[in-house]
């Protein structure tokens, strides 16, 4: 499976960005699709992640401020995120997996000046 992310970039504190990965290859029909991301100084850590039932899940950190979703054909999943901050700057990954594989994607930089 390959990820390819876009819509990372310079912001301005208070505004938005809208993430998106597309994922091609053999992608299994139950999966979760997810981006993480490495703020400096600290580790990988989940930013949200969906299952391709739609299920959801959140770090607490990023609730209310970022939603995540996706579309089929192609695979793409989006992460629309608000009201960002100087901590959130970090290189944000795109992350698949199912029951026997996982893969990472590249990476985008996120940066939010104050």
């Amino acid at each position: 499976v390959q990820l390819q992310a876009s819509g990372g970039g310079l912001v301005q504190a208070g505004g938005s960005l809208r993430l998106s990965c597309v994922a091609s290859g053999s992608i299994f029909s139950g999966n979760t699709m997810a981006w993480y991301r490495q703020t400096p100084g600290n580790q990988r850590e989940l930013v949200a992640s969906i299952t391709s039932d739609g299920n959801t899940d959140y770090a607490d950190s990023m609730k209310g401020r970022v939603t995540i979703s996706r579309v089929t054909a192609p695979t793409t999943v989006y992460l629309q995120m608000n009201r960002l901050k100087p901590e959130d700057t970090g290189v944000y990954y795109c992350h698949y997996s199912s029951t026997y594989r996982a893969f990472w994607g590249r990476g985008t930089q996120v940066t939010v000046s104050s």
